[in-house]
């Protein structure tokens, strides 16, 4: 039977070759190999500033630092994603707004934020934190003109949207990393383009950019990073509030291979996900993703929804039907305002946000990944399709 796992790494002789030369360099911490990887990323994206950090969890934290968020606070966010676009919050002292999705995108539904806006709550907010989900931008018009209107920043949670472009008015086709007041990527070992872990902060703000360089490091000068090369000095200052958030020359080393690859590995994802919608696209008990007009999907998760009126099974028991036949699977997301941790701090409950929890229900995400071969492609086509026809009512 074949094996294919929901993920497997694109790494091959360009990040072995660039990691050898990092070890051999001496120079294993933050250090030149990080600095460069951040002016290429920037180049890549069409940014002004790029910050490199251990994680993107660290980038979404840093972000929210940087425009002073802090106790009582309040930002905007969809509960459709994994829990560090709202765990950050509450390291500050801020708390999650959740509003509910578009029932086709599974973005953050800018109608919902309207009306967020205008309830009592909004006193608080200070901030709109829209997540690029599956790697498709959110609908940034509108969410600009609403942050606009009401004195709010923007930092987009770009996890899955590396590649990942919208047309803009007046702007025309732009990648994800220009548009918000700041941008957080990841590189975690599942994403488009990966550093094993890590991640990126992008923004035309110089001032922010200073302050989220500091802060990485513990508040130090911004090259402290430095002290340690022939050019530096010993001598560093503590300027600002810091945390232990910089990304090591081995994990940039990899990053750096893996951007020179980034349009290749998602022109790869892109191919595939036209092949699942050709496959699945007539299937009654089967509902491919929606892709709106206007925007180039990066394509960092396939999610697939189950019609289980039209089957005998539910979603978790199709999932075990594919692990038994060697397809791996995952289910993204779990809504945060279903989970123990935000009902019992924030109050929220089940059902508050149906659109998040229906599709939840009928979700999962099929491997999607660079290294998959045609033949795992056509392998996991038809498998999907036998467990959907052998299972129907």
């Amino acid at each position: 039977m074949r094996q294919v796992p929901f993920h497997r790494p694109a790494i091959g002789p360009d990040e072995e070759r660039e990691v050898i030369e990092a070890l051999r360099s001496g120079w294993i911490t933050t250090g030149p190999r990080t600095k460069r990887f951040e002016r290429e990323f920037a180049e890549y994206v069409g940014a002004r500033n790029a910050l490199a950090v251990a994680h993107c969890t660290g980038a979404l934290h840093l972000a929210l630092f940087a425009i002073g968020i802090g106790p009582g606070d309040a930002i905007i966010t969809t509960p459709f994603t994994f829990t560090a676009t709202a765990e950050v919050m509450g390291y500050l002292g801020a708390r999650p707004i959740f509003v509910d999705i578009e029932p086709d995108t599974f973005n953050i539904d800018p109608a919902k934020i309207e009306q967020a806006l205008a309830g009592e709550a909004a006193r608080d907010v200070r901030a709109i934190m829209p997540v690029h989900f599956a790697g498709q931008a959110c609908d940034m018009d509108r969410i600009l003109a609403l942050a606009r209107r009401h004195h709010l920043r923007v930092i987009e949670d770009a996890a899955h949207a590396v590649g990942s472009a919208r047309t803009l008015a007046g702007r025309g086709m732009t990648r994800i990393g220009t548009i918000g007041d700041l941008s957080c990527f990841s590189f975690y070992a599942t994403k488009n383009i990966t550093s094993a872990e890590g991640g990126m902060i992008t923004t035309e703000d110089d001032a922010l950019a200073a302050k989220i360089a500091v802060a990485s490091l513990h508040g130090m000068d911004r090259d402290a990073w430095k002290r340690y090369d022939s050019s530096g000095s010993w001598f560093y200052e503590i300027h600002d509030t810091g945390f232990k958030y910089n990304l090591s020359d081995i994990h940039s080393a990899i990053g750096l291979a893996q951007l020179r690859r980034a349009d290749e590995l998602t022109r790869r994802r892109q191919a595939i996900a036209r092949a699942y919608n050709a496959a699945f696209g007539d299937d009654p008990a089967l509902q491919i993703p929606v892709t709106e007009a206007g925007v180039e999907h990066a394509w960092h998760l396939y999610v697939l929804r189950l019609r289980t009126e039209a089957l005998k099974i539910d979603r978790n028991r199709f999932i075990e039907i594919l692990r038994e036949r060697g397809v791996g699977t995952s289910v993204h997301c779990i809504p945060l305002h279903t989970m123990h941790f935000y009902q019992r701090r924030y109050g929220y409950r089940a059902g508050q946000f149906p659109v998040a929890e229906d599709v939840y229900s009928r979700c999962l995400s099929l491997p999607i990944f660079p290294a998959m071969s045609d033949e795992d492609v056509a392998y996991v086509i038809e498998t999907v399709r036998a467990a959907a026809s052998g299972n129907r009512r």
